[in-house]
């Protein structure tokens, strides 16, 4: 079993085999408490972990509610809103990836940070691929986990997940399925990558310049006419025979995806 121990830097602790040893403070001076109370789901059945975890938290500002399976985790989303879910993958009755695939599929978008022994590649991918949007594995600093929750908090909701929509417009990056209006949407790999990139930021202007850095990573001196291109080939596909169309040319500026009506 996972026990809660205090390593040799101070201000640092980490989950280890061994014993708990008493004293110090789990506050981690050198960042700021968030400003307001965040509140956190923290689900985790091993009493000794979500205590040592549920008080490193509350000293730091955070406003903490405690799960201690994984039927009691579906439930609290159901009355309570989150800023961040703290889910281990070891818990009785519901296993956590099961309970992320499930919050997922109802349509939550807080973030989900993993907790888990298992450190392999695949289990890594399991997680992610249920919905999760970080994954840290035990031992773990403390530290490190205060910073991936404010990395986490930091994220624009619409970058989270692994579920997207604009619209009627449906896109699944776990299985790589793409639908509008429930009719199923065939995309070549770089075609599949523009629309992501579209649908996690809607509603805003994306330059072609931005486009090439986040989709094809590089720079290219075709840029303008090879971003162009998908974007038409990708017009066809999912503005073509269906209302409103999502597509939008902002003439000097870029492409917008959005379901609202162009001004």
């Amino acid at each position: 079993m996972w026990r809660v121990h205090e390593t040799f830097i101070p201000g640092v602790y980490t989950l280890t085999k061994g014993h708990i040893k008493q004293g110090g403070t789990l506050t981690q001076r050198a960042h700021s408490s968030p400003i307001g109370a965040m509140r956190i789901l923290l689900v985790e059945d091993e009493p000794q972990i979500a205590d040592f975890v549920a008080r490193g938290l509350h000293e730091n500002g955070y406003s903490v509610d405690l799960a201690r399976d994984g039927e009691e985790a579906l439930e609290w989303p159901s009355v309570a809103s989150f800023d961040v879910i703290i889910l281990d993958v070891m818990l009785p009755s519901v296993d956590g990836t099961e309970v992320c695939r499930t919050l997922r599929t109802q349509g939550l978008r807080t973030p989900i940070l993993m907790l888990t022994a298992r450190d392999g590649v695949e289990d890594r991918v399991r997680g992610l691929d249920s919905g999760a949007d970080d994954y840290l594995v035990k031992p773990f600093a403390f530290a490190e986990l205060l910073a991936r929750i404010r990395a986490l908090s930091r994220r624009e909701p619409a970058l989270l997940g692994t579920e997207l929509q604009v619209g009627d417009l449906r896109m699944n990056t776990a299985t790589r399925q793409v639908t509008r209006a429930g009719v199923l949407v065939e995309l070549t790999s770089k075609e599949f990558a523009l629309l992501e990139h579209l649908m996690r930021h809607p509603n805003q202007v994306l330059s072609r310049t931005v486009i090439a850095e986040h989709v094809w990573n590089y720079d290219f001196d075709n840029v303008t006419n090879v971003i162009d291109v998908h974007v038409k080939n990708l017009r066809k596909k999912i503005d073509e025979g269906f209302d409103p169309k999502l597509i939008h040319t902002v003439r000097g500026a870029g492409y917008r995806l959005s379901d609202r009506t162009t001004r």
